[in-house]
């Protein structure tokens, strides 16, 4: 059974009468204890705003600030503060993100492109050594993968274009989560347990997330001052402590000179990051991609992130079909070869358009996806890898160059989604890659380092032909990011997002059509059981759609698929006809996620 993580002290000062009012009170305990939080509820409805989180402390934070007067842009990096604690293998300040920002004032969408950045010396030959790319599980751990981060930036440029209040009020609830605690729970434990043997070989790594030389007890306290102050010398400072000043200092310290134990025999490749990688950084206030979608404008991340693009010419392809109507093997057929199409073409022409060209307008057009739909048939499966089209030109049933591969990204990563009483919302991804990221702690600053640039191909994928995702001085590694917000002649349906890696744009992908087209309520489409098809031999399936009746159906068909036990961890928000906010998270994966409103109303349906 799922142990479900106490609030810190966070739930007996300022936000525990509103943390608890954000639980339906169906679920809400008879008789709570003061120090008892509320239990995680995957769904709630109400006014005044909501927060979507895969954490119940995190989503609290977000709530606090709604409550105490801040909008949706102040929530959100709240809440991905409060992460960086209590989610530190998945987000925090050592890695980056992408964030989408609606304006309920001007009905218009923004974004920012926090993606982490290669040294300003790296060439395409970054992972080669001796003309062959090293090992990846070699390049995760070490200071060869780490990037400029990218998240304090974010959240600086996000609260001085969009908020309306100081970094240092909005660190304010995750200061006191780093500096008392959170109660660890059974995911948190698994995953220090699955990263126990790297984080050993790092002394500040082991020291914060070991405690005795072993993974925490589930219902243990762990603290992380160190994360704590580091906190309040941004919120004194601002971020030139980071990119100019003595943080900053430590991170480049930290990854010329990857402090490893004594003894240790693992490989661990230093690093180039340097001061003036730091001082060059800069984030990306950037246009959303846009697609119309069975009359809704659906607006995503734009490149460096391959997830506007994919999801957009994946919707694109499927407006051919009466999803709606399909059956329930027909629906599944139709979403995966579409998938599959979508990532063949990402594969070929989706990079950092600093220095690849990008032909983003083309790619979520709907002139090109109606050429690629045709390569679908009803009665039979296309063959992976598939080969891509060229959106600048495109043909019937017309392929372009040679197949790739998808290449591997990491899958933990973690999305937030909040809207405000003034009817603003944000999709929020942030992320360190890998679980647990490099596994390297900067030491005394409580925060571990990305290995975000593994994103890259370490090569090209298929040789002869051109690979956008090569690294390069400064550049971005192309990411599969998602934040989704739907529009309805201007005003917000829903917002979605997740992590997952590569999965991430299928997972989102999969819970529009099941929410738009299936009709399922937010909070079941987030929960149905999931497949993954990203132009490989075989369509990744979670246990339930797996050994299910359903696989054979499709299998009959042509499909191949391989088990994942499981893909994504989604939140997301609603506008209700009404004018409420529902709220919606996982059920299950992860332990299951946190939604919370600020007024609750106890109606938890958005059906």
């Amino acid at each position: 059974m799922t142990h479900v993580r106490r609030l810190s002290v966070l739930a007996v000062t300022a936000v525990l009468a509103g943390s608890l009012a954000s639980v339906p009170a169906s679920a809400r305990p008879a008789a709570a204890p003061a120090t008892e939080p509320p239990p995680k509820s995957p769904v709630a409805v109400g006014s005044g705003g909501a927060v979507s989180s895969v954490d119940p402390d995190a989503s609290a934070a977000g709530i606090e600030v709604l409550k105490k007067g801040g909008n949706a842009v102040d929530a959100a990096v709240a809440t991905a503060a409060a992460l960086g604690v209590t989610e530190p293998y998945s987000a925090g300040i050592g890695g980056g993100g992408y964030f989408v920002y609606y304006n309920a004032k001007k009905r218009s969408v923004q974004t920012i492109d926090g993606r982490e950045t290669a040294p300003l010396t790296a060439d395409k030959d970054l992972f080669l050594e001796n003309g062959k790319p090293i090992p990846f599980n070699e390049a995760v751990t070490s200071g060869l993968g780490v990037g400029t981060p990218g998240t304090p930036a974010t959240w600086d440029t996000a609260l001085h274009k969009w908020g309306s209040r100081s970094l240092g009020q909005v660190l304010a609830p995750a200061t006191r989560i780093a500096r008392d605690g959170f109660t660890v729970d059974e995911t948190f434990r698994k995953q220090t347990a699955d990263n126990a043997d790297r984080f050993r070989d790092f002394p500040a790594t082991a020291k914060l997330f070991l405690p005795g030389g072993q993974p925490p007890a589930v219902g243990s306290t762990l603290r992380n001052r160190d994360l704590a102050a580091t906190y309040d010398e941004l919120s004194k400072k601002g971020m030139d402590a980071l990119y100019r000043g003595r943080l900053g200092e430590d991170i480049v310290r930290t990854v010329e000179q990857p402090p490893v134990r004594a003894g240790a025999t693992r490989k661990v490749r230093p690093g180039d990051l340097t001061a003036a990688d730091l001082d060059a950084y800069e984030t990306k206030v950037q246009a959303p991609t846009k697609t119309k979608y069975r009359g809704l404008d659906v607006y995503g991340m734009a490149p460096s992130s391959s997830g506007g693009t994919s999801v957009a010419e994946a919707l694109n392809i499927l407006e051919n079909y009466d999803v709606a109507k399909l059956s329930e093997k027909q629906y599944l057929h139709h979403y995966i070869e579409a998938s599959r199409i979508a990532f063949a073409d990402r594969g070929r022409w989706v990079g950092d358009p600093s220095q690849e060209k990008v032909p983003t307008k083309e790619l979520t057009s709907q002139k090109f996806a109606d050429s690629r739909a045709c390569l679908i048939k009803d009665d039979a499966v296309l063959e992976s890898p598939l080969a891509p089209g060229d959106p600048r030109h495109p043909k019937p049933c017309a392929s372009g160059d040679k197949a790739a591969p998808t290449t591997y990204e990491g899958e933990n990563t973690t999305h937030l989604t909040v809207a405000d009483k003034w009817g603003n919302v944000v999709a929020y991804t942030l992320t360190i890659e890998q679980t647990g990221g490099s596994g390297i702690t900067v030491p005394g600053r409580g925060f571990l380092l990305n290995n975000e640039l593994t994103d890259f191909s370490f090569a090209p994928a298929t040789p002869g032909v051109p690979d956008p995702n090569l690294p390069g001085p400064a550049k971005r590694p192309r990411s599969s990011i998602s934040p989704t917000v739907v529009l309805d002649h201007g005003k917000p349906v829903l917002a979605v997002g997740s992590p997952g890696g590569a999965t991430i744009i299928t997972t989102v992908l999969q819970t529009l059509l099941g929410h738009l087209d299936r009709g399922l309520p937010l909070v079941d489409a987030i929960a149905a059981p999931r497949a993954s098809q990203r132009n490989a031999a075989q369509t990744e399936a979670e246990p339930a759609l797996y050994d299910s009746k359903l696989r054979k159906e499709l299998e009959a068909l042509g499909h191949s698929f391989k088990e994942n036990p499981e893909i994504g961890a989604a939140t997301g928000v609603q506008r209700l006809k009404d004018g409420r906010w529902l709220a919606a998270a996982e059920k299950v994966r992860r332990g299951g996620g946190s939604a919370m409103v600020v007024r609750p109303d106890g109606h938890a349906n958005g059906s």
